[in-house]
C-alpha cells in the first residue's frame, strides 16, 4: 500500500491533479471501468442544486433507514472528518476501508490523474458497490453534468434551488447554471425540481431530453396544516397526499421544502420501494445534519451556518427573523474570496448589530481586512474565527445572539 494513514492519502491527493477542480467525467469514467465495477445493483438518487443538496440528502436518508432500507450516501464537503463524505447504513466509512479503497483506485488508474474530488468519488462508488447498499444517494460536489458523480446515471434525480455560484466553472447566471445542473437528467427516468422558480433552461432540457419533470408548486404541493398544531404540515402529488407530518428536526422554513421535495422522491421510488406514513415521520424528526442552522446549547445562543452565498445568507435571513432576538444580533464572518462577497453579506446587514471578521486559513480563504472592505469599512478583524468568537462572546449578554456563518471552514473552525 502506497500510505498507511488516511491522513497520508489525503494530503498526497490534494498535490497528485495540476489543479483542485477539472471538471469532465472522461478520467473516472476510465478509471472506474479499469475497477471493474459493472452496473450497480442500487438504485441511484442523484442530488444537484446550489442550496439545499446536503440537507435534502440528509432527509432522505433518515427516512429511507427509518423504513429499513440499507442505504449509503455520499456527501461533500466535509466538516469535521473527511470519513464524514461517505456513510454506509447511518455510519461513517472508517479510515481502514477508506485507505483500501484509495489503494485499489491508485492501483487501477495507471497514470491518468485524478483531483481530490475525483478519488472521494471512486472511493464512494467502491464503497457504496462493496457493502451492497439497496439505494445509494449521492449530492453533486460542483455543476452536475461534468461532475465526477454524474458518471452513474441517476435513477431519480433531485434538483434543489438554483442560484448564483461558482462562477469561475459553471457561467454567471441562473439560466446557464441551469443546464449544468440538468445534466444530472437521464432521458425516461423521473426528474424532482424543489426549486420553486426553476430557471427555464433546465425545463426545456428536461423537455427535450424526454425526462418527466416533477415541479414544486405544479406537480406536488405542500402547506402548513390550518386549524392543527402549528407544527404540522400536508404534502400531496396527485392521488397521494401525507398529512399531520411533523416539521424536519433541521431549523429553518427552507427546510420544509427541501423535505416536500424529497417526499416527492420517495413517490417515484415508492412502487419498489414503499415508504410509509410512520417512517416518514420517523425520519423527518430523527434527521440530523451540522452546520444548517445549527443551534449549540447555552446562552448566549450561537448559531452555525454554512450559508456561503446570496441565496443561502437571504434563508438564513429568514431563519433568524423568524425567530425574534430580545437583544444584540452579532456576526463572526469567514468566507473564500472567490464567492460573491457583498451580495451575501447585503442580505443580513440590516439583522446585524456588530460584525468580527475571521481571516481564513484555507485554500482561497478571504482576509478579515477584505470582508472589512465589503462592508465599507464596518466591523472587526480577526486572524481567526475563534480569536474573533471569542472577541464576540466577551462582549454579549444572555439575551443576545451570535451568529457564526460563511463557510463550511468556518463553521468547522468554531465546531473543532
Amino acid at each position: 500500500m502506497r500510505f498507511d494513514t488516511l491522513d497520508d492519502w489525503l494530503h498526497w491527493q490534494e498535490s497528485l491533479h495540476p489543479s483542485e477542480v477539472e471538471l469532465g467525467l472522461e478520467r473516472v469514467r476510465a478509471v472506474l471501468g479499469c475497477l471493474g465495477l459493472g452496473k450497480p445493483g442500487f438504485i441511484v438518487v442523484t442530488v444537484a442544486g446550489t442550496n439545499g443538496k446536503g440537507s435534502s440528502v440528509a432527509i432522505l436518508e433518515s427516512i429511507l433507514r427509518a423504513a429499513g432500507y440499507h442505504v449509503g450516501t455520499f456527501t461533500s464537503p466535509h466538516l469535521l472528518r473527511y470519513n464524514e463524505r461517505i456513510r454506509i447504513a447511518g455510519e461513517l466509512v472508517a479510515d481502514a476501508e477508506l485507505c483500501t479503497a484509495f489503494e485499489r483506485i491508485d492501483s487501477a488508474r495507471g497514470d491518468i490523474s485524478l483531483t481530490y474530488f475525483e478519488f472521494a468519488t471512486l472511493a464512494a462508488i467502491d464503497c457504496l458497490y462493496r457493502h451492497g447498499v439497496e439505494i445509494a444517494v449521492l449530492e453533486v460536489g460542483l455543476g452536475g453534468r461534468l461532475d465526477a458523480v454524474n458518471v452513474l446515471d441517476a435513477d431519480v434525480a433531485l434538483i434543489t434551488p438554483v442560484d448564483v455560484d461558482h462562477v469561475a466553472w459553471l457561467g454567471n447566471d441562473r439560466e446557464t447554471i441551469g443546464i449544468e445542473k440538468a445534466g444530472i437528467m437521464r432521458a425516461g427516468r423521473p426528474v424532482v425540481v424543489s426549486d420553486p422558480q426553476p430557471p427555464q433552461s433546465m425545463l426545456q432540457y428536461a423537455d427535450e431530453l424526454g425526462a418527466p419533470l416533477a415541479l414544486a408548486g405544479r406537480d406536488y404541493y405542500y402547506e402548513l396544516q390550518q386549524g392543527v398544531p402549528s407544527d404540522q404540515w400536508r404534502w400531496a402529488t396527485g392521488g397521494q397526499s401525507r398529512s399531520a407530518l411533523p416539521l424536519p428536526a433541521l431549523r429553518g422554513d427552507f427546510q420544509l421544502a427541501n423535505a416536500a421535495g424529497v417526499l416527492m422522491v420517495l413517490a417515484r421510488l415508492g412502487e419498489r420501494f414503499p415508504v410509509s406514513q410512520q417512517a416518514v415521520r420517523s425520519g423527518l424528526l430523527a434527521v440530523q445534519l451540522p452546520g444548517r442552522f445549527q443551534v449549540l446549547p447555552g446562552r448566549p445562543m450561537q448559531i452555525l451556518d454554512v450559508a456561503h452565498n446570496p441565496h443561502s445568507a437571504r434563508a438564513l435571513a429568514q431563519a433568524l427573523t423568524r425567530q425574534p432576538c430580545p437583544g444584540r444580533t452579532l456576526a463572526v464572518l469567514g468566507m473564500l474570496d472567490d464567492k460573491d462577497i457583498v451580495a451575501t453579506i447585503a442580505g443580513l446587514r440590516t439583522l446585524v448589530d456588530d460584525w468580527y471578521l475571521a481571516s481564513l486559513d484555507a485554500p482561497r480563504g478571504a482576509t478579515a481586512a477584505g470582508l472589512q472592505e465589503a462592508l465599507g469599512g464596518d466591523g472587526q478583524c480577526f486572524d481567526s474565527v475563534n480569536a474573533a468568537r471569542a472577541a464576540a462572546l466577551s462582549v454579549m449578554g444572555d439575551d443576545d445572539r451570535l451568529v457564526i456563518f460563511g463557510s463550511f471552514y468556518t463553521v468547522a473552525a468554531a465546531l473543532a
